[in-house]
């Protein structure tokens, strides 16, 4: 299948009216540089969105604008059709609008126990102000067990995140905004540096997103795992949204020809 006609099909597959954020012709500029332009994009519920392109396409300031990081220079954003105010939209409201990111590496402390890591900043107190840190263990536990599916593998609330493989860690991080009821979880490249085995274990924890009720956008370099568990891929290019493609319609060595045949003609930059 062409790359037109799986962009139809991407399309009119993801023509659902409900969507937890949409973004109309959106625009961010850095003094005179265009890093964004005419971004219109619609995340529906309750489907994995993946989010490609070369170093400098502008993922990582398309998701800064999404998640409240930094405003848009122009343009529309709606949070479950409820339109945002630039000057009003901040990390700590896209938090409390259901939005979390998991980033790599950074989401964890590393030498805390897992049931603080659940609750940082968020500590379930008693009546007289104390953490309650029973009442953090069992739903920790709980976490673990339902959301994760860590059973019976060394794990437990108790084992602090130093001990913890790369894709056990990722794992954390995704029960915790999981546990949190985030509508849409953002995941920067959860999988680089990491052995098959861990990357396995990665791409199963973004599948119980899905599972769970959960919308997720997955930004990826390596193709091949974005390509496994993504309903439908985004393709950005200098700071454009140029095609949408279901994963069915293209293979991975196809989509790897075409991000090429993009790049042909001026050469990669540093990620915006």
């Amino acid at each position: 299948m062409s790359v037109s006609e799986a962009a139809t099909a991407a399309a009119g597959a993801n023509a659902d009216p409900g969507s937890i954020v949409r973004l109309e012709n959106v625009q961010k500029y850095f003094g005179a540089v265009q890093a964004l332009q005419d971004i219109n994009l619609t995340i529906g519920t309750n489907e994995i969105v993946g989010l490609i392109g070369d170093n400098g396409a502008g993922k990582s300031t398309l998701i800064k604008v999404m998640t409240g990081v930094m405003p848009p220079t122009s343009g529309r954003m709606f949070i479950r059709d409820r339109e945002i105010r630039h000057s009003d939209y901040s990390v700590q409201m896209a938090h409390d609008l259901s939005i979390e990111t998991v980033y790599q590496d950074r989401s964890l402390a590393d030498k805390q126990p897992l049931w603080r890591n659940f609750f940082v900043g968020r500590q379930i107190t008693n009546r007289f102000g104390f953490i309650n840190i029973r009442k953090q263990k069992e739903i920790a536990e709980r976490i673990l067990k339902e959301a994760i599916g860590f059973r019976g593998v060394g794990i437990t609330v108790d084992s602090t995140v130093a001990n913890l493989s790369g894709g056990e860690r990722q794992g954390i991080a995704i029960g915790r905004a999981m546990h949190y009821d985030a509508d849409l979880i953002i995941l920067d490249e959860p999988t680089v540096a990491l052995a098959v085995a861990e990357v396995r274990k990665v791409l199963d924890f973004v599948r119980r997103i899905k599972e769970a009720g959960h919308a997720c956008v997955y930004i990826e370099h390596n193709l091949a795992h974005v390509h496994q568990v993504a309903d439908r891929l985004i393709v950005l290019d200098r700071g454009r949204i140029v095609t949408e493609i279901l994963p069915k319609d293209m293979s991975v060595t196809e989509l790897t020809e075409y991000l090429i045949e993009l790049q042909h003609g001026h050469g990669g930059s540093e990620d915006r």
